[in-house]
């Protein structure tokens, strides 16, 4: 009798449970690192064991993967988001084992490094200049407006913001100007979207587009994803020519890709490009979409099972949808369960209470949580999208004064 194969997963928290439950289905055993913010709330019955990591920097996951693979390398390992990519394909890397590459994992972390290297393969991607201080780039700015700024590393939107006039510029100047290394760029009209694949030794096995609704400028915070979209012909060959390019740039091996652009004019230009599973739950509602387990599948992948023929084209269509709400104390939450009893959808998770704060919506982590639809057609995707955003209501007292 064969011994099962094992998975060992760096980093779980919340989005990352269906990987464990996913490897329980498929009789794969599995251990998995946790770190110690989150270790009290760790699913001890999906895993064999779990690995504490001390911090939440790059550093210390990495050192915590090492440790974990010199005392049994696994079959497969995945580093499930930003702060386990490169600790884990350092790991993938040294003992065999399938990953996105080292190359591709570096790259992804750093988007300087990815405008450097996509520029000299010839990928459409806005001008830009890297800094050590906003301030370097003050003339460059005032001659290209609107431009973006963002940091190197974070997701999320965090830092990402849009300056349109010279009067923005100096603003952020001043408010910028000691934090280090930036990013700035040409801002690129169009709709944004992102196109997540399965690839497996440089051959894309599934693919996906996923349209995307955002705040407006200047901070560009996604409030809807909707899977399964249908581009037309030219723009779907444009964007064939894009991703194939920026995975040949990466030297993308195994692994899941998360790539976003915006359809400009003048065809699509990349945005930016990671090599972890995506987060705001799109590998569920790419899963219902499809009609197929996505973190199955990753698992298989990973440690090196057959995987089943993958659909190419959608069977259903789903989106996750962000509530918002005013800044302020929320005093009242209403509508969730009339949103839940709609047979579209299928789940309400809020993150936030009566009592507690919101901020202004600067970033992803500041939204109040997700409601996951699945709808037989994107019409009755959009009336579903619709009552959720009509019947969900958070209700807040307003400060007297709030900090960005």
């Amino acid at each position: 009798m064969t011994e099962p194969r094992e998975l060992l997963l760096a980093g779980v928290g919340t989005m990352g449970r269906p990987y464990l439950e996913a490897a329980a289905r498929l009789g794969v055993r599995a251990r998995a690192l946790e770190s110690a913010a989150t270790w009290d709330s760790r699913p001890t019955a999906l895993a064999e064991r779990f690995h504490r990591v001390s911090g939440d920097h790059e550093e210390s996951w990495a050192g915590a993967v090492a440790a974990a693979v010199a005392e049994r390398v696994p079959d497969g390992l995945i580093g499930f988001a930003e702060p386990q990519v490169v600790a884990a394909a350092l790991a993938q890397q040294r003992h065999g084992l399938r990953g996105p590459s080292l190359h591709a994992a570096v790259v992804s972390r750093n988007k300087a490094l990815q405008r450097a290297l996509f520029g000299a393969h010839g990928v459409p991607q806005p001008e830009h200049l890297h800094v050590t201080r906003l301030g370097e780039a003050r003339a460059w700015m005032l001659q290209r407006l609107p431009v973006v700024v963002k940091p190197l590393t974070l997701s999320g939107s965090q830092g990402v913001e849009l300056i349109r006039t010279p009067e923005a510029v100096e603003e952020v100047l001043a408010r910028r100007d000691g934090e280090g290394r930036l990013l700035v760029e040409t801002a690129v009209e169009g709709p944004e979207y992102s196109w997540e694949a399965l690839v497996r030794e440089g051959d894309v096995l599934f693919e996906n587009v996923t349209a995307k609704e955002t705040t407006p400028p200047p901070y560009f915070v996604e409030l809807v994803h909707r899977c399964g979209h249908d581009l037309a012909p030219e723009a779907a060959a444009r964007v064939r020519e894009l991703t194939s390019g920026v995975l040949r740039a990466l030297g993308m091996d195994t692994g899941l890709v998360h790539l976003e652009f915006r359809m400009s004019a003048d065809g699509p230009v990349l945005m930016e490009v990671a090599v972890r599973t995506p987060g705001d739950y799109l590998p569920d509602a790419i899963g219902l979409t499809y009609g197929f387990d996505l973190y199955e599948a990753m698992v298989l992948l990973s440690v090196g099972l057959p995987l089943p023929v993958l659909p190419r084209r959608p069977v259903s269509f789903a989106a996750t949808v962000f509530p918002t709400a005013s800044p302020g104390t929320i005093t009242g939450i209403g509508g969730a369960e009339e949103v839940l009893a709609h047979p579209a959808v299928v789940r309400v998770r809020l993150r936030k209470g009566v009592g507690d704060t919101v901020l202004p919506l600067t970033s992803s982590s500041r939204r109040l949580g997700h409601v996951l639809v699945d709808a037989a057609s994107p019409t009755e995707r959009e009336d579903a999208v619709k009552f959720v955003r009509e019947t969900l209501r958070v209700t807040v007292t307003p400060p007297e004064s709030q900090v960005v």
